[in-house]
């Protein structure tokens, strides 16, 4: 059988490719507001009879203040330990045995709820969750005993973590102004010394249901779905959100490094540089010089820390969505008997490349295919698709801006990759973490 040689898509063809499958990625989507102020999104899907329903509250731990940290995510526990009509351990019950499931999440921009289910149980689904937003219970004992419970996770996660506790510190040198300065699972001392008025005034602002955005994706008929909705939810009365976030991280002018010593078999190298939000133009371009950089075995800081120098025995990193201007990150573990400066050099060799010399095309198609196959792989399930159009509408603020995604990842260049490194990875503009095993005590200095 002769060989064929794989033809590569020319530029212009897989940009019509790309908007091509942008159109095709166009569903149908209805949104509404309730009477109260919270905005439903819905989306009709009836591939499977079950239904996919978050509840994004705009409330994490960039709403916080100073002795408050860490109380976002301790909501997340909380939500699930009773109200007035479904008891500690109730809420689970009764939508397990109605075959639904549920989880969780927090970070530093918001809090999200996350309910699978079969269509005909959309009833239950609605009272469980109007009665915790109408009256969760504050009971005392509960709540020292999630308290313990978010205490120990703080202990296994971060202080018993070496990746934990060396981000938590990378990022509280980086942000020295602004509230992603703290850790979304909080200081100790905060943890420790929450009081129940605390609690109860942060719920009232965060969990305002103006303050909420309700996404479903499923077999559900829209009219029928919003007539549930504004019969358990839209009664709830409106409240005050939480108050603007207003502090803006000054823009770093020189280099921050941090030095921390704790046991551990090798050392950990973290290094950050100061990105833009979510919303901003250049999230695109940064996406793509995340794959290039980062994404598996074949790219480029993995091939020259692990592969080709032997320096490292793993990297990673990149940035998340942020409402805020945030980090884009990038972590590795030397291999034993390397210097964390070896890594640090070789690192910043690779990036001087992506700042002074043009990506080649074929590394910009893969970054897009790569990204735009997540994408797709997302936007086929119900669960994807709640997801993702929760996410566009809170951290782009439309989530119509969803479907002009994969166009947005077709207009990027290598000009533009050159010119976000240039603008973002620059020495004035990083911070540097080491994580040294701790030596013993009495050992030599």
């Amino acid at each position: 059988m002769p060989f064929q040689k794989r033809r590569r898509l020319a530029a212009p063809a897989l940009i019509l490719l790309l908007a091509a499958f942008c159109a095709a990625q166009t569903i149908p989507v209805e949104t509404h507001t309730l009477k109260n102020g919270m905005k439903v999104i819905i989306h009709e899907d009836h591939s499977i009879p079950n239904v996919a329903f978050y509840i994004f509250y705009r409330i994490g731990s960039r709403n916080e203040r100073p002795g408050t940290t860490g109380i976002s995510h301790f909501f997340e526990h909380m939500m699930f330990n009773g109200a007035k009509k479904y008891g500690p351990g109730e809420f689970d019950r009764a939508m397990e045995d109605a075959g639904g499931n549920n989880n969780a999440y927090t970070g530093k921009d918001a809090t999200v709820y996350q309910d699978w289910f079969p269509a005909t149980t959309l009833k239950l689904i609605f009272d469980l969750e109007a009665d915790r937003i109408a009256s969760l219970d504050f009971d005392p004992k509960m709540v020292q005993s999630e308290r313990g419970v978010v205490a120990s996770e703080r202990r296994t996660s971060v202080e018993a973590n070496n990746y934990g506790a060396l981000s938590e510190q990378l990022w509280a040198a980086a942000f020295t102004a602004h509230p992603y300065h703290w850790p979304v699972i909080g200081w100790m001392s905060d943890i420790e010394s929450w009081s129940i008025e605390d609690l109860k005034a942060y719920f009232r602002m965060g969990y305002a249901p103006n303050n909420a955005v309700m996404v479903v994706s499923g077999a559900v008929e829209p009219k029928s779905f919003l007539a549930l909705a504004e019969q358990y939810i839209g009664v709830l009365p409106p409240r005050d959100p939480p108050p603007p976030v207003r502090t803006k991280e000054p823009e770093q002018s020189g280099e921050r490094r941090l030095r921390l010593e704790k046991f551990a078999q090798v050392p950990i190298l973290m290094c950050a540089w100061h990105v833009p939000e979510t919303a901003h133009p250049d999230y695109y371009p940064l996406r793509a010089l995340q794959i290039i950089l980062l994404s598996g075995q074949s790219s480029r800081i993995y091939q020259r820390l692990v592969e080709k120098d032997q320096l490292a025995i793993s990297v990673g990193g990149g940035m998340g969505f942020s409402l805020d201007p945030t980090l884009f990150t990038i972590t590795a573990q030397p291999r034993a008997g390397i210097a964390p400066e070896a890594v640090e050099k070789a690192l910043y060799e690779e990036l001087a490349r992506v700042r002074d010399e043009l990506v080649t095309d074929r590394e910009v198609e893969k970054a897009k295919n790569i990204l735009l196959a997540g994408f797709y792989r997302q936007m086929k399930s119900i669960d994807g698709k709640a997801n993702t159009l929760g996410s566009y509408e809170l951290y782009f603020g439309d989530h119509r801006k969803l479907f002009t995604a994969a166009e947005q990842y077709a207009k990027v260049t290598r000009e533009d990759l050159r010119r976000v490194a240039q603008r973002y990875f620059e020495e004035k503009n990083r911070t540097v973490a080491t994580l040294l095993p701790e030596k013993p005590k009495g050992a030599a200095q």
